[in-house]
């Protein structure tokens, strides 16, 4: 028989509990939310919607989104070529490598990108509207302490060996 928790043993357990029943499901709504408005009213499909996120991140040739998405070369390839078609990306050769084909973001995809996500947010708003100022104001705080736990690194002196 396992010995009885500490408080914060509990706390943790809960904290945990709380966790799995709440951001999946709140991720795949966001998710689904973005995914509809992009294929609804841009007509794009969520590989495109993707490869058009990460060139606006940085990504910058086929190569690097082929990795970044866990997609096949040539996968990717046909995802660039169709926005390419649809005016909402661009190739262009690099002038240090001619090898190198960059790809960016022509005014239309910002424009939808920015688009997308401005619809995402009104959303986000809406259903967030119904929460009181403090639950509000509970968020950051609750979502920074996430960051924290998950995000930043983890003090030399805390760290185990395995």
């Amino acid at each position: 028989m396992a010995p009885p928790m500490t408080l914060s043993e509990e706390a943790l357990q809960q904290a945990i509990d709380r966790f799995w029943e709440t951001i999946p499901q709140l991720w795949n709504q966001i998710r689904a939310n973005v995914r509809a408005i992009a294929a609804e009213e841009f007509c794009i499909s969520v590989q495109q919607f993707h490869v058009l996120r990460y060139v606006r991140r940085g990504f910058g040739s086929v190569s690097e989104l082929a990795s970044v998405t866990q997609l096949s070369r040539p996968a990717m390839s046909q995802a660039v070529n169709a926005l390419v078609e649809k005016g909402l990306l661009t190739r262009r050769q690099s002038a240090q490598d001619r090898r190198y084909v960059e790809l960016e973001l022509t005014p239309a995809g910002e424009d939808m990108l920015s688009t997308i996500y401005a619809e995402n947010r009104r959303w986000m708003m809406e259903k967030l509207s119904v929460l009181e100022p403090d639950e509000l104001e509970d968020i950051p705080l609750g979502l920074k302490a996430l960051r924290k736990a998950f995000l930043e690194p983890v003090p030399t002196s805390q760290q185990t060996t395995g």
